[in-house]
């Protein structure tokens, strides 16, 4: 069928033709997801790190009467790096199950006060920014600064609601008991409020307070003190941002802590008639003035040994500060007195790992904590790297390729420089067009290559090596080697789109591996989920969608061109629609990529990549036809997850919730907040992103523009064998359709999800690199192709594509491959 053939779909088909496609995604996503279940939320299993688990013991409280107590002791600051031989009560809580507390709260850095205000809330909530304040004791039954923390909550976007947890306890009958100041903080109602506090005894009367109060109280909340960097607070204390006393050396501080929790593990053997242990919750409920993996640890009470994970990060070794809320008010069985919608955190669990060594166990969160703490500073380096090579790929190809610019670019060095070898080699690749052209490409693969092979990267342990941080590049460039390597040496070599395709589908398989697999890899990945900050540890994160929707809609390119190019328009279209679900199902089923804003960007750009496959063409009423069904498709998403029992719900669910009980509106301004954010914080990426979508629509257009319209392909005719560029367009038809189902992507997932403009840096690192690799060779393929002149126009250069067509068509059928 000729390219210029258009096919048009009356509004019946296209109605069936979008109905089998949402169909088809709630087909995948039903097959992927957990069947919804009637039940507590107190039993989750849907999205648990694995069918394996084991749930925390937990019996319903009965009043007063309950006869499984718990103990919450929060030490901020506390680190399982902090262990040692001189901290022998520390090391009997590791004995049992042990992981890593994600504490990152409203700021970069939780302030002790931070950290109590989560637990009393079960939302993210904080104090003021830079403002870590020293807890005091309650004064006539009310925590001080209360009102400071009710207006700074109230200005946060979280809607916690401080005072939850007290006001769940007297729901359920439980006796509460506080002590110490953090831990009024957490048993403090609604207003401030404290009922029953006790100060923290001194060390040797602290195993007496704590037997005597665990024998009248239900739930004991004590607050065993903080662990305070002294450098961190020297350094603040000249900012004038905190006020506290000199600290010891932390190891005295540590030593300390452990002193306090050995009577606190005393008293409760002394209260317990059969001398065991409650159920005894540890957490490191703060940083201690950088941020960093803290504490938690479960004993006592039948409590397994084994790595504590949750629902809310399906990861074995890593909780979330949240879930403590949410562990509490389970173990007594509360969970339908908690307002739907209210906290964000699930129960804690025993997630499958090395259950009988308990110090594999511990090497392992120590482990976690290294790593998280190693990538930190290489985040921001990799990422301005990424920019720099994006920006010094596209200033090469619209000014530096030019045969102008490039003969005075040469004739400058020559002077300049004379002969020297590197001199020469560089005016050897600026003056002659294939080894420009090869240049240019194998460059182009590695920066396309880069993202994928800092994911690939993080399988060994590179954060163990010293220094970390080359180790890593050594790393990332190995790997990336490696893939452009592959993609060069293929018999896919020659096809237009071939290496750039090995590199897009190595990304897109990668990730969607890891996403099926439980996204391990993207864990304190340079480009993945920071374990710090905590706001993701399964399925795709934004980054990711970005990588896997740019590098998918690319693959997916150059499988439906032979097909558009033969005149199969039909099948080319189904083909992409169906792509186009699988990859929607695996970014946004709850089981799998569970991402809300990706379904509605990948849709809406496989939508009209479908559409233009098939000839059909697009006006406002079609694309808008699109972009809703995918909204619909996206909600349907939503809709399965809400129908799991809260704790199992991922944020899809929660969202749908949020939606039901009137704070879409919150949702929406808070997102926004965070793009206006990352526009004027996140420069890097900015740039990149402003940087790109520059180049491409204005920088690279006008000389592609001017290219397009000269019958010799203009300034860069010596790189095109004097072919026009516009034969890129007849010999891969599927080219065009793709720019504008990447721009489709790009801007809706931009539009729609929180991380706003570094979507599109994202996709542009990706995307423009894959592009430029793909032109270069193309035109590498025309060096064995007659000139096409001035004279003859546009009727030879159709013939000349025909003549390529025919020797491809030839040379496929015989490797087999038609």
């Amino acid at each position: 069928m000729p390219a210029s053939t258009r096919i048009y779909l009356r509004p019946r088909a296209a109605l069936a033709a979008a109905a089998v496609v949402l169909l088809a995604v709630l087909v995948a996503l039903l097959a992927g997801t957990p069947t919804a279940r009637a039940g507590s939320s107190a039993d989750p299993a849907g999205s648990a790190p694995a069918p394996a688990s084991t749930r925390l013991p937990a019996e319903p409280a009965a009043g007063s009467d309950t006869d499984t107590p718990m103990v919450v002791i929060g030490v901020a600051g506390l680190s399982w790096s902090d262990l040692n031989e001189d901290t022998p009560a520390l090391e009997d809580l590791s004995s049992g199950g042990i992981g890593s507390l994600v504490v990152r709260s409203v700021h970069s850095v939780t302030c002790p006060a931070d950290g109590w205000l989560s637990l009393t809330s079960g939302s993210r909530a904080a104090d003021a920014r830079g403002q870590c304040r020293t807890l005091a004791d309650p004064v006539d039954g009310q925590v001080p600064d209360w009102e400071d923390y009710t207006a700074e909550v109230a200005d946060q976007s979280y809607d916690a609601r401080l005072g939850l947890l007290r006001s769940t306890m007297d729901d359920g009958g439980v006796r509460a008991t506080p002590i110490g100041p953090g831990a009024a903080i957490a048993l403090a109602g609604a207003e401030g409020g404290v009922e029953g506090y006790q100060p923290l005894a001194r060390t040797d009367e602290l195993a007496d307070q704590v037997s005597e109060a665990a024998g009248s109280a239900d739930l004991l909340v004590i607050d065993a003190g903080t662990i305070i960097d002294p450098e961190d607070v020297e350094e603040a204390e000249d900012a004038n941002e905190v006020v506290r006393p000199e600290p010891l050396p932390r190891e005295d501080q540590v030593q300390l802590i452990d002193d306090r929790l050995a009577q606190i593990l005393a008293g409760l053997q002394t209260a317990s008639p059969d001398g065991e242990l409650p159920t005894v919750l540890l957490a490191g409920i703060a940083d201690s003035g950088e941020s960093g993996l803290r504490t938690v640890a479960v004993t006592g009470h039948g409590a397994p040994a084994g790595l504590l994970s949750a629902s809310s990060t399906r990861q074995p070794g890593y909780v979330m500060s949240t879930d403590l809320f949410t562990t509490v008010v389970t173990h007594f069985g509360l969970n339908d007195q908690v307002p739907a919608g209210a906290t964000m955190g699930s129960p804690i669990q025993v997630a499958p790992g090395p259950v009988d060594d308990g110090g594999a166990r511990l090497q392992e969160v120590i482990d976690a904590d290294v790593h998280a703490q190693a990538v930190q500073p290489i985040v921001p380096a990799y990422f301005l790297l990424l920019v720099l090579l994006n920006l010094a790929l596209f200033a090469t190809v619209t000014l530096i390729l030019k045969r102008s610019t490039a003969n005075r670019i040469g004739m400058a060095l020559s002077r300049r420089f004379g002969k020297r070898r590197g001199v020469e080699w560089v005016r050897y690749r600026l003056n002659r067009p294939v080894p420009a052209l090869h240049t240019l490409r194998i460059v182009a693969l590695g920066i396309g290559a880069m993202p994928i092979a800092s994911f690939l990267a993080n399988l060994l342990p590179w954060w163990r090596a010293q220094p970390p941080v080359l180790a890593l590049a050594a790393l990332i460039v190995a790997i990336d080697a490696l893939i452009v390597i592959l993609s060069l040496i293929g018999p896919w070599r020659r096809h237009t789109f071939g290496p750039a395709a090995l590199v897009a589908g190595v990304t897109a398989v990668v990730l969607a591996v890891d996403v099926v697999t439980g996204a391990t890899m993207q864990i304190s990945a340079v480009m993945g989920v920071s374990a710090l900050v905590g706001a993701r540890f399964y399925g795709m994160n934004n980054t990711s969608f970005a990588l896997f929707t740019v590098a998918s809609l690319m693959v997916t390119i150059v499988i439906a061109n032979p097909l558009v190019l033969a005149g199969r328009r039909r099948i080319a279209a189904v083909l992409v629609m169906v792509i186009g679900v699988v990859v929607a199902a695996l970014d946004g089923a709850p089981a799998f990529g569970a991402d809300f804003g990706g379904p509605p960007a990948i849709l809406a750009a496989f939508g009209v990549l479908a559409l233009l496959a098939l000839g059909v063409r697009l006006n406002w009423k079609r694309v808008l036809g699109v972009v809703v069904l995918a909204g619909m498709a996206s909600v349907a998403l939503a809709f399965v997850d809400w129908l799991r029992p809260p704790a199992d719900r991922t944020h899809l669910g929660r969202f749908f919730q949020t939606v039901l009980d009137g704070g879409l509106w919150e949702v929406i301004w808070r997102k926004l907040d965070q793009n206006i954010s990352i526009v004027f914080g996140n420069r890097p990426l900015t740039i990149l992103a402003i940087c790109g979508v520059l180049t491409v629509v204005y920088v690279l257009a006008r000389p592609i523009r001017t290219a397009l319209s000269s019958p010799r392909g203009g300034e860069f005719a010596w790189l095109s064998a004097g072919n026009p560029i516009s034969l890129m367009g007849r010999d891969a038809p599927m080219l065009k359709p793709g720019l504008a189902a990447l721009a489709v992507a790009l801007g809706t997932g931009m539009a729609i999800n929180d991380s706003g403009i570094a979507i599109a840096a994202i996709g542009v690192s990706l995307g423009v690199p894959l592009l430029i690799a793909a032109t270069t060779t193309w035109m590498l393929s025309l060096r064995d192709l007659p000139e096409v002149t001035e004279a003859s126009g546009s009727v030879e250069a159709a013939d000349v594509v025909e003549a390529r067509r025919a020797r491809e068509s030839q040379s496929a059928s015989e490797r087999g491959e038609s």
